[in-house]
């Protein structure tokens, strides 16, 4: 079960195991996508149509009709990666349960959006967990963890790339533990420093130029590529961010700006600057930010960012 890019090094990687066969994938239907809102297929359904594995994609999953067709596959066990909550009815129907693979060291990142919020709250490693499914949703036991370290240079992009590969192995490690009967379960441990990883909102992205100028660059990292930290330049326009660092310079009033014109634009923040490198200008291109400047009239950057 699982929609989106990130499940498909799982079910590619299920589906090369000779121990068990894959007997149907679950993905979300359909949606319009692109200017002319043609339906697009998940990119899990691609590869299961590539692979001659049945599709079901169900609007409901609480439906009886859906329900009834996903028992007559009488699977073992559910592999569940980046899909939605399931009812209990459809995660308790394997004789085996179902399991979940989170890019997270569970009980940290519980939610949503855990690649993003590891890197906003500026974690040196974070990684990728198996669990069992139960009520609450990502509190199940668990199997196996692997760490992965999160490099200084790393964004969003690159950090999922590292979760996908790194989930796809965990989750066949750990199908392969069950179908021996060795698979470990221990319950999660609570904490009360738990970090939680709630979806992103648009305004997530804000930056706010009152918090250090460190914390600013670890936001500009989680949101990059997609869906991008912003700011307001003084005329209105959306300035959308994709690298950035942060400069431990003099402090200065927060929100002005300070650039030569030509090679730097940097944004004050109470303890420092924040250098900003690649950024977008709402109707433009992503560019270099001496790119940037070279058309750009920088005497507009004269009243404090939003």
């Amino acid at each position: 079960m699982g929609t989106p890019e990130f499940a498909v090094p799982t079910l590619e990687a299920l589906l090369s195991w000779p121990g068990g066969r894959v007997v149907a994938v679950i993905t979300a239907p359909d949606k319009p996508a692109g200017r002319g809102q043609q339906l697009a297929e998940s990119a899990v359904k691609k590869a299961a149509v590539a692979h001659g594995v049945p599709v079901l994609q169900p609007t409901n999953l609480k439906s009886p009709e859906f329900q009834a067709e996903l028992k007559s596959y009488a699977a073992d066990l559910q592999v569940v990666v980046a899909f939605r909550m399931l009812p209990e009815a459809v995660w308790n129907m394997p004789r085996l349960g179902s399991i979940n693979v989170h890019a997270s060291l569970l009980p940290q990142y519980r939610g949503a959006a855990p690649i993003n919020w590891a890197l906003i709250q500026g974690e040196k490693q974070t990684g990728v967990t198996s669990f069992f499914l139960q009520h609450e949703i990502d509190t199940g036991n668990l199997i196996f963890q692997d760490v992965v370290p999160i490099a200084d240079e790393d964004d969003f992009g690159s950090l999922y790339e590292k979760l996908k590969a790194a989930g796809a192995a965990l989750a066949l490690r750990s199908v392969q533990a069950i179908a021996a009967g060795t698979a470990p379960s221990i319950p999660q441990v609570p904490s009360a420093e738990l970090r939680a990883a709630p979806k992103i909102q648009k305004e997530t992205g804000r930056l706010d130029v009152q918090q250090p100028a460190t914390a600013l660059a670890n936001r500009v990292r989680g949101l990059s590529p997609i869906p991008t930290a912003f700011t307001q330049l003084p005329d209105g326009r959306t300035l959308k961010i994709f690298r950035a660092k942060a400069l431990p310079e003099a402090a200065g009033p927060a929100g002005t700006w300070h650039t030569d014109g030509k090679t730097f634009l940097r944004l004050q923040t109470p303890d420092g600057q924040l250098d900003l490198l690649d950024v977008q200008l709402e109707g433009k291109k992503r560019m270099p930010i001496t790119d940037f400047l070279r058309g750009f009239n920088v005497t507009l950057l004269t009243s404090p960012a939003a």
